[in-house]
This record gives structure tokens, sequence and C-alpha cells, in this order.
């Protein structure tokens, strides 16, 4: 029973902190005068993913051999798993709700058409262009896990450059600015229009700390829920740890379509795939053998085959709510193949 409260208890509180944490990123990259939309594929994206890849450097570091490596190898394909799958259903479940709720309350029309219409045209191109940067990286480190050659090990460097030009890239932006004229105002000072970087600083890290925190003590309640529910090891490390640790992006997505920035909490997901596919990949070719397995190869698999329905999807203008949801159908696949296997 204890376990259980405790996972609620930590779902709770990495609401809470995204909640805060979005908040304060928000004012920050109007501090920063970044892009509005590098706000969510930088600044909030490498704050929420920075956990990940630093337990991966952890793993790699300072664990055995074989499971450091196993740690590391699977959170390089259960990241970008989970966020190109289930974050993209649940910001698809939400717009869904939308606009059911603003067919039952037509005071409502205009919020839900302008929440939809962000899927179309410029910022789903946009989008396309970050998911095709995204598969063609992922394609390649796929590839990689599949052979050996003398200097594949080095190969990690390339992911480390490929994720500095994207970040150099959407950091120059189109010379926006983000604006401050829609923010709340900072939680951890309500009585000010305008915060104090201190403040905004302060926040930030704060709630970064707490989302690690929980994130974390999420994790560890999981592997006891692994052999309660007869899974093995390797079920639990590609199948429900990635949901726990990535779980702080799907939270940022579900407060920013709360809010009616469908643009962000999209912006969110695209910028958290590309440092999931080059940081912690670039840590584990430069740490570990990176030779993948049946489980790892379907994980792979269907991340690919997920990010290429979503890409056609942009590509095409043709992105809806209700095709967005049917990212998850990628994951189901997934885990079914992955119990099937082991």
């Amino acid at each position: 029973m204890i376990h259980v409260i405790l996972l609620v208890g930590c779902a709770v509180a990495i609401y809470i902190a995204c909640d805060w944490f979005v908040n304060a990123v928000e004012w920050l990259g109007v501090q920063l005068k970044v892009g509005p939309v590098a706000v969510g594929t930088i600044l909030a994206a490498v704050g929420t993913a920075l956990p990940e890849s630093v337990v991966t450097l952890v793993a790699v570091l300072f664990g055995s051999a074989k499971q450091g490596d196993g740690i590391a190898v699977g959170a390089a394909l259960g990241g970008p798993l989970v966020v190109g799958t289930i974050a993209y259903a649940v910001t698809g479940l939400l717009l869904l709700r939308r606009t059911r709720h603003a067919t039952d309350d037509p005071s409502d029309a205009t919020a839900e058409a302008t929440a939809v219409a962000s899927l179309d045209g410029t910022d789903t191109d946009r989008l396309a262009r970050d998911q095709t940067w995204f598969l063609s990286i992922f394609v390649f480190k796929v590839a990689l896990g599949l052979v050996a050659f003398t200097i594949k090990r080095w190969l990690g460097l390339l992911f480390f450059a490929a994720y500095g030009v994207y970040f150099w890239r959407e950091m120059r932006g189109t010379g926006e600015h983000a604006s401050a004229d829609d923010l709340q105002p900072l939680k951890s000072q309500r009585n000010r229009a305008t915060p104090t970087n201190t403040g905004v600083i302060v926040q930030t890290i704060g709630s970064l700390i707490v989302i690690f925190g929980a994130s974390q003590l999420f994790v560890h309640q999981l592997e006891w829920a692994g052999p309660a529910l007869g899974l093995s090891p390797i079920v639990v490390a590609l199948l429900l740890s990635p949901i726990a640790t990535e779980l702080p992006e799907i939270m940022n997505a579900i407060i920013w379509v709360r809010q009616g920035k469908t643009q962000l909490a999209l912006a969110n997901i695209s910028g958290a795939m590309m440092i999931q596919a080059t940081v912690p990949s670039g840590i584990g070719l430069l740490f570990t053998a990176w030779k993948f397995d049946a489980p790892l190869l379907i994980a792979g698999v269907a991340t690919m085959a997920s990010v290429t329905y979503l890409l056609i999807l942009m590509r095409t203008h043709r992105v809806t709510p209700g095709r967005l949801t049917g990212a998850a159908v990628f994951y189901a696949a997934f885990a079914v193949g992955l119990v099937v296997t082991k």
C-alpha cells in the first residue's frame, strides 16, 4: 500500500513542480530574450530532460558494467519512445477534450479554434522540421546498435555536436522575443508585475530539484511494481521506467495545453525528443558497447514508426487532435511486442 501512496504522491509532486517550472521558464525566456518557441524547445526541454541525462551518466560511470550499460542504453531508447508516442497522444486527448467542451460551451469556441489552429500551417512546418532532424539522428543511432567497429564509440561526439547545432539554431530564432504580455505573475513573487531575475532563477532551479527527486522516487517505486506484476527487469526498464522519467515532459504538455498554449506544449515535446536522441545516446556510445537486443530493437522500430506517422501528418498539414492520439497505438504495439519476446 505504501508503494501505491508514494506513486500517487510523486505524480502529484511532479505536476505541481512542473506548474511552477513552466511558470518560471516562461519568465526566463523573457529575461533571456529568446524566441517564443525556444522557450519550449530549449529552456523547458533542457530542464526536464536533464535528470534523465544525469541518470544515464551516473549509470555508466558508477554502476556495474552490465547493469549500468543496460540502464544507459535503455534510457536512450525508452525516453524518445515515450515522448514520441505517449506525450503526443496525451496532448491530442487534451485537445479533444477542449473541442468537446467548446462544442458544449459556444463561449469557449474562439479559444478552442485558436488551440486547434496552432497545429496547422507554419507551426506544423516547424514541428515537421524538428521531427525530420530527430528521425535522421534516431535512425543513425539505431543502425549503430546493430554493428560493431573500432571507432564506433567516438561517434558519440557527433551526437553532442548535433544537439549543439540544434541548440544554436533554436536560440538564434527569427528575431522575435518571448513576450510577458500574457504571462501569469511569477508564483514565488505574486505581488510583483515583473519578477526579479533572482526570483525567476531560484524558482526554476527549485522546481527542477523537486521534479528530479520525485521522478527518481517514482522510478524506485516502479522497481517494486515490476515483480509485483510479474514483469521482468528489462520489461520494467523499457516499458514502465521511461514513462516515469518522461513524466515531467508529459506534465508540461498538460499544463500548457490547459493554458491554451498548444504551440509551447508541442515545442516542448519536439525539443525533449531532440535531447533524448542526442545527449543520452552520446553518453551511451562513449561508455558502453551500444549493442541492441530484440527488446531494444523493438523500441527503436516503434519510435521510428510513430515519428514517421507524425511527420507525414505534419508535412501534409493534416494534424488534428484525434490523429495525435493515434501515436499511442505505436506504444501499445511496442508493449505487446516486448511482452511477447520476453
